[in-house]
């Protein structure tokens, strides 16, 4: 059981809103507030350098904790400073050729997908798009049947930005495992909301960001690189940290995953995204994911009750992520009168999620995405506050 109590009296921002927006930035409790604020006290006083000298225990830490939530060893760990650079340094560094095939989702992020596009532009790679099955998440027997001797990687969206579908990894991890793919998973919306473990799912790329269900400082991204995969992906580019210049015409990489980050980082961030993993640790991620699917199954249920709303989530299995339209008003709209009320949400937009949204005539949607510290009552107290938009 969580402690809600507890949970919101270390939530400062619950004290004056109703957050329905950590999809997009989760609140941040104050022992992570904190440890950003320690640092940067260090910096303003001794200067940055030996402000990251003091702090080296912390920074150590971020790979140990992000190792332990994961299920991954230390070494499989880097920090990047977004999701996106995450995900860019890792496919970036993959070794395709003309003719080579990627597979992916129709729900996948507008940047995966740019990258896709980039790449099938710069380098002739082939794009197979996998169908959805009756419930709009991947059908992954369909997906099996595009397989070639050409496919190459598999990389598709965990948790969708634009909904509360949950794609079902695991079984896609066996398929790669089977044909001997790359796989790359854009966990950006469930690490933090859902209990994620490398092993299990059998990715060997896992990226995400500090700022969203992890509820770390904004600016913060890691990259999980499975140990054997390290070793053939190069990063798109060098600096120091990630290769030693060992001779006057020659240089070395590094041997972990640490080869893909750069020298110069948002060290307080790296500290505070430590001790947000270290937080959600301290709860439980089965706890959490528990409690986050209990709420958004509650918001859902109870936005459908209401006249003129739809809600628009898809797929067999759903997260705390919730999508609904208003008739007669539009997202953008709905969502800044609930801000004049103090509660945040978000509205994912057709060009976030072209093949998704698009394909289904969505326009504009409204996102409210739930965490463990929300509570029952601010369910009920949004709910209330849609159905009385005008």
């Amino acid at each position: 059981m969580i402690d809600l109590k507890a949970v919101r009296a270390d939530t400062m921002g619950c004290r004056h809103t109703l957050h329905f927006d950590n999809a997009g930035a989760a609140l941040m409790p104050t022992p992570v507030f904190d440890a950003v604020q320690h640092h940067l006290r260090l910096e303003r006083f001794l200067g940055g350098q030996e402000a990251a000298r003091r702090s080296q225990p912390d920074l150590e830490a971020f790979y140990h904790q992000f190792a332990g939530l994961l299920n991954a060893q230390p070494e499989e760990i880097a920090y990047l400073e977004n999701a996106t650079r995450a995900w860019d340094m890792a496919f970036y560094g993959l070794r395709l050729e003309p003719g080579d095939r990627i597979i992916t989702h129709g729900s996948e992020y507008a940047s995966n997908f740019l990258g896709f596009l980039h790449l099938a532009k710069k380098k002739q790679v082939e794009i197979d798009i996998a169908p959805s099955d009756r419930s709009g998440q991947l059908d992954v027997e369909a997906l099996e049947r595009l397989i070639t001797a050409k496919t190459r990687v598999i990389a598709i969206t965990h948790v969708p930005t634009q909904g509360g579908l949950v794609n079902p990894a695991e079984r896609v991890g066996d398929v790669a495992r089977r044909y001997g793919l790359i796989y790359i998973l854009d966990a950006c919306q469930s690490v933090g909301q859902i209990d994620v473990d490398v092993e299990k799912i059998g990715c060997h790329v896992l990226t995400g960001t500090g700022r969203k269900f992890l509820r770390g400082p904004r600016g913060t991204g890691f990259l999980y690189m499975q140990r054997d995969l390290i070793k053939t992906v190069e990063p798109p580019f060098i600096d120091l940290k990630a290769a030693t210049w060992t001779e006057d015409f020659d240089y070395v990489w590094r041997d972990d995953a640490r080869k893909f980050e750069n020298w110069e980082s948002n060290v307080a961030g790296r500290v505070g995204l430590a001790h947000a993993v270290e937080y959600a640790r301290g709860i439980g991620m089965k706890v959490i994911e528990e409690r986050v699917q209990k709420l958004g199954a509650a918001l859902r249920t109870s936005l459908k009750s209401v006249p003129g709303v739809q809600v628009c989530d898809l797929g067999e299995k759903k997260c705390g992520i919730v999508t609904f339209k208003k008739e007669g008003i539009p997202s953008s709209s709905v969502a800044e009168k609930l801000r004049e009320q103090a509660m945040n949400v978000s509205v994912s937009s057709v060009e976030y999620a072209r093949l998704d949204l698009g394909a289904r005539g969505t326009g504009p949607v409204v996102r409210a995405s739930a965490h463990y510290y929300n509570s029952e009552q601010e369910v009920e107290t949004f709910v209330a506050a849609v159905a009385n938009l005008k």
